[in-house]
């Protein structure tokens, strides 16, 4: 029945900067109306709605103001040069400074590696990318290079 998640919404407080930041990430728009406006994350399957409001003042939390956009491995380890080349920076999370991540998240029996970024609207946005799934590791949340060395 249910093959992924077709849509996701975010507020933002100026729907124009909006629109060059997620031009900026690569994501196709798909429409752009009066109240909303789409990305294509991935077309036909997936979008992004960003809706100008003064909602966007509502204080951050993980279960809110937060989208993940799944990646490749490859493109993880190069995602934060990829971003400053277009001036957007990579912000501290789980207590992991920009220069320590990508992290790897220990969600057993998943293991994940990410990196975080906001919005010009303080939303939270993730690359994330599967490293292991349905494989018990016992371990704490690290730095992908450590990762690296040990997995």
């Amino acid at each position: 029945m249910i093959k992924g998640i077709y849509e996701a919404h975010l507020p933002v407080s100026n729907i124009s900067r909006s629109v060059e930041f997620y031009s900026n990430l690569g994501l196709e728009l798909a429409h752009k109306g009066e109240v909303v406006t789409f990305f294509w994350i991935e077309k036909g399957k997936s979008w992004l709605g960003l809706w100008e409001t003064d909602k966007v003042e509502t204080p951050y939390h993980p279960s809110l103001r937060h989208i993940a956009f799944h990646v490749e491995l490859d493109d993880l380890i190069v995602a934060k040069e990829w971003l400053e080349q277009r001036g957007i920076k990579v912000r501290e999370a789980f207590g992991f400074e920009l220069e320590q991540q990508p992290i790897v998240l220990p969600n057993s029996p998943q293991s994940h590696g990410a990196l975080y970024f906001n919005d010009p609207d303080g939303n939270s946005l993730e690359f994330i990318t599967p490293l292991k799934i349905d494989e018990e590791i016992n371990f704490k949340m690290m730095e992908f290079k450590d990762w690296n060395k040990k997995f």
